[in-house]
């Protein structure tokens, strides 16, 4: 088995990085098309700030059967969405990007909708809708990355997992509600 030396030329690579030093995170060995992830990191982005907008609404505005439990569930989710738009925009800007809130184009941009009214089953269900919108595109930006940008792909699979739990959650109480 042959094998391969990790550093080909460590004075190349020193000389580089001195060259390109203001580039910061982005290495001249980043295989992936940076534009293309930056654009697509912001529509997650824009995803992600709708959900909060939609779970503060809800959280706000719930009425009905199992709203207390529901509330506090909109309110963590809120929070939580609010942590993915922030891990996301920091992503973009150290990928040399800017990360993109103007309200005008957040739901352009956004995978899912903004929704407000009804009762707290129908919101219930709507934010179900929207996690698995973002489950879905999470789970296709993850593979479209691949092995070419580990830093993107790990922040991305820990958010997947996070939206995998808030769908989990959302279902449990959406059968207690229904019962």
């Amino acid at each position: 088995m042959t094998q391969t030396a990790f550093i080909q030329d460590m004075e190349s690579r020193r000389e580089q990085a001195r060259k390109h030093m203001m580039n910061g995170a982005v290495t001249e060995d980043f295989t992936q098309d940076r534009e293309t992830i930056i654009k697509l990191l912001n529509e997650a982005l824009a995803t992600e700030l709708i959900c909060v907008l939609r779970y503060k609404t809800h959280y706000y505005t719930a009425n009905g059967k199992g709203t207390k439990v529901a509330a506090a569930e909109f309110w963590e989710h809120a929070q939580e969405e609010q942590e993915h738009a922030d891990q996301l925009a920091e992503r973009i800007a150290q990928l040399g990007g800017t990360p993109n809130m103007n309200p005008e184009t957040l739901t352009d941009n956004a995978h899912s909708d903004y929704h407000c009214g009804g009762d707290t089953l129908e919101m219930l269900k709507e934010d179900l809708i929207a996690e698995r919108i973002a489950i879905s595109s999470y789970r296709e930006l993850i593979a479209y990355i691949g092995d070419k940008d580990p830093t993107t792909r790990r922040i991305l699979e820990d958010l997947l997992a996070q939206e995998e739990e808030h769908a989990d959650d959302l279902v449990d109480i959406i059968e207690h509600i229904a019962e």
